[in-house]
């Protein structure tokens, strides 16, 4: 019995970085595919050749982005241009308020985890990274840096679907 705890430690630091936020220094998702794009609470992976606006964001090691409010059309195609003005490593990470804080805590317990999907980019200091997104849903969304710490001091941002 006392093994079982251990193998979960061992199976949950194995399987981790299939969960997680990605190395920066890898090459970038593969190209759009409208046949492969998912459905979400809060919209899909945007098609690059249909945005219908760039929205600039900063990114600071104040732990906040600027703007941090954003309005968008239901339909919406935006290309999200983020550039980190810090000198930490930053990301933007697209969702629910709900969604977002459970993969915060989950973060908290592997900070090493590896994933890039297209509602997520990672920017290295002084860098530029960027997400295209389709707002399909109308509500109240948001934006967090989930790295351990940047959440809880606040990077959050809100995204408005009219």
């Amino acid at each position: 019995m006392k093994k079982l705890p251990i193998l979960c430690l061992a199976a949950a630091a194995a399987t981790a970085p299939a969960f997680g936020h990605g190395d920066p220094a890898k090459p970038p998702r593969p190209a759009y595919d409208a046949a492969k794009v998912e459905d979400t609470a809060f919209g899909r992976e945007g098609d690059p050749d249909r945005v219908a606006r760039t929205i600039r964001i900063d990114m600071a090691d104040t732990m906040r982005y600027t703007p941090s409010q954003v309005t968008v059309k239901r339909g919406e195609t935006v290309r999200f241009v983020l550039h980190n003005r810090g000198h930490l490593l930053h990301e933007m990470v697209l969702g629910t308020a709900q969604a977002l804080g459970e993969h915060a805590e989950l973060m908290k317990k592997f900070p090493e985890m590896e994933h890039a999907d297209p509602n997520m980019a990672h920017v290295k200091p002084g860098s530029s990274g960027q997400i295209v997104w389709q707002f399909s849903r109308a509500g109240r969304f948001e934006f967090a840096c989930l790295l351990p710490g940047h959440f809880e001091a606040g990077m959050v941002g809100k995204v408005d679907v009219e």
